[in-house]
């Protein structure tokens, strides 16, 4: 069976294979699609792929020198669980903080925490110490893993009431460490927690319009839908296969370069879980640097990566200066931002043995939500791509809510079980992204009859730069506390390289002056590094209005580019 089409491959898939098996479930009241026998949580999944995957002596995590067979993490991941459980006195339902960069400790402790009915809440490691002290709050952390960097953030506002568990370069004399609890507990059984499929599984901070970050509070559903709906991609792919082609290869081991922030779901989900269940060799990276990615994937034999378009941008221009060919790699994937569509052309060319991939989702949705690969992606690189099956519903909405047309544009709302349980503490915000299980997502979009959907604008305030989302009211927030401004307004801006920068318009005080490293130097203490503005313009008169006198940031954006 052979050149089916994506609605016909998914209901063969659905009817034929008990895994992706589909049923109907009430979830908060509300009645979604929902899969009938994958795993119903994190430890579950876990235990299901190492069944599978877990025999032999091959690697699963490795990280510079360092490597873990499937049978060593999941060995580590439940010493540590017993360790939190028996030594720090956490308990399911509490939440459990992880202030780390890219090390494998934070792999195993997402695993750990999950697995005893904990919240896994990784903050995002460039926040100043005034932004994690907001998520501190915001969160109810008690415990918080960190290594030195952020631990030196953390002890600026931590009180007596919050334990910091050193990792790495965290770990000091005389306090519990991440090292000591491993080596001190001697358990590796499964933790024998009761976690129900609907319980919280992780917090993950996402940049919203109210000018803090939002915490949006996934559920172990959520994560395990999104995961099995991309695992039901790789079944349906051969069925939709053109006849006329050569036949699609067996795949081969498989091997996840994890290039982008673990606090954000393009790491973590597509890559980290969905690795987890395939099977995945998983590779990090200490930090992003594309010659040392060409270097990593021709000696790990990588196979899928996964970045925001800057990286795959920066990764073909390595391979062409290093003359690399990169024979390994099947997939090359762009997700957290658009990619340019000029690009997408010269990624085929660059990788002829690769799938040129985008995908959109959200933290709201786990990650999932629209894909479009290969020769789809290659006739229509401006598009986002279609719904992928079988959980998700989408519709498009004009500002009164009616749905439109194919061809109008309005609003993407999308309905699945993957979707959010709500943002943290904010019970208006989440009224209003959510109606009869219905999620509101901000983007404006277009939708054609084949089902390709173009999103071509943003109703949020929301600059994406290099895939890290920036609330333009955060970055305002930091700029009005300087004693020479009198107003800000702050607009995305083109670069070439990330895809958008952040600008900012400024209305100085009467008889004040500063310029733009003095302003800089003053919002490093705010805000982090990857939100501060990359231009200014600075002006004596008000910013531009609109009719409900808010400040216009379109119209100040134009006149400030055209300056």
């Amino acid at each position: 069976m052979s050149g089916l089409t994506l609605a016909q491959a998914s209901a063969h898939i659905v009817e034929t294979d008990p895994m992706f098996a589909v049923g109907e479930t009430e979830i908060r009241g509300v009645s979604y699609r929902t899969f009938n026998n994958v795993p119903s949580d994190m430890r579950s999944l876990l235990q299901l792929a190492r069944s599978i995957h877990g025999e032999g002596k091959n690697d699963f995590v490795v990280y510079q020198n360092e490597r873990w067979t499937f049978d060593q993490f999941t060995a580590e991941s439940n010493r540590l669980a017993h360790a939190m459980s028996d030594r720090l006195g956490i308990r399911k339902g509490d939440h459990v903080g992880m202030a780390l960069r890219n090390y494998p400790e934070l792999l195993m402790l997402m695993v750990a925490i999950s697995s005893i009915g904990a919240v896994a809440v990784p903050f995002n490691a460039w926040w100043t110490s005034e932004e994690l002290q907001y998520g501190f709050e915001d969160s109810n952390v008690k415990t918080v893993f960190a290594d030195g960097q952020r631990r030196q953030r953390i002890l600026s506002f931590a009180n007596s009431g919050v334990q910091i568990i050193g990792v790495r370069d965290g770990e000091t004399r005389g306090e519990i460490s991440y090292s000591q609890l491993r080596d001190e507990s001697t358990d590796t059984s499964w933790p024998d927690v009761i976690i129900d499929t609907d319980d919280d599984f992780a917090i993950m901070y996402s940049s919203g319009t109210t000018g803090y970050p939002k915490g949006v509070v996934q559920t172990h559903r959520g994560a395990i839908s999104a995961v099995f709906t991309w695992m039901m991609t790789f079944v349906m792919a051969p069925l939709m296969a053109d006849p006329t082609d050569e036949p699609l290869p067996e795949p081969g081991p498989q091997a996840n370069l994890i290039v982008t922030p673990l606090f954000h779901v393009t790491a973590t989900h597509p890559t980290f879980l969905l690795g987890i269940a395939m099977g995945a060799k998983l590779v990090l990276l200490h930090k992003w640097d594309a010659r040392e990615a060409v270097k990593v994937i021709d000696k790990e034999q990588i196979t899928r990566f996964l970045g925001v378009p800057s990286q795959s941008a920066e990764l073909m221009e390595a391979v062409k200066d290093m003359d690399a060919h990169l024979s390994s790699l099947q997939y090359v994937g762009s997700g957290g931002a658009k990619r340019p569509a000029a690009q997408v052309a010269e990624l085929t060319k660059a990788f002829p043995n690769s799938a040129i991939a985008s995908g959109w989702g959200m933290t709201e949705t786990n990650a999932v939500g629209l894909g479009i690969i290969g020769p789809d992606y290659s006739e229509r690189p401006e598009s986002t791509g279609r719904l992928l099956p079988p959980l998700q519903d989408l519709q498009i909405l004009d500002d009164d809510g009616h749905k439109v047309t194919n061809g109008i544009q309005g609003e993407l709302c999308v309905k699945s079980p993957a979707n959010m349980r709500c943002y943290l503490n904010k019970p208006e915000e989440t009224a209003q992204v959510f109606k009869n299980g219905w999620l509101r997502t901000g983007d404006l979009a277009v939708q054609d009859d084949e089902g390709f959907v173009t999103i071509v604008d943003r109703k949020k305030d929301i600059i994406i730069r290099g895939g890290e989302n920036i609330s333009c009211l955060d970055v305002e927030g930091a700029l009005h506390r300087h004693p020479a401004v009198a107003e800000a307004g702050v607009f995305s801006i083109p670069d070439e390289r990330l895809g958008e920068a952040v600008g900012a318009g400024i209305q100085l005080k009467k008889g004040r002056r500063v310029d733009a490293e003095e302003l800089t130097e003053f919002l490093k203490e705010h805000i982090a590094g990857f939100k501060i503005p990359a231009r200014y313009w600075f002006r004596e008169s008000v910013l531009p209005r609109g009719a409900t006198d808010k400040t216009d940031r379109r119209l100040l954006r134009a006149e400030c580019l055209s300056s």
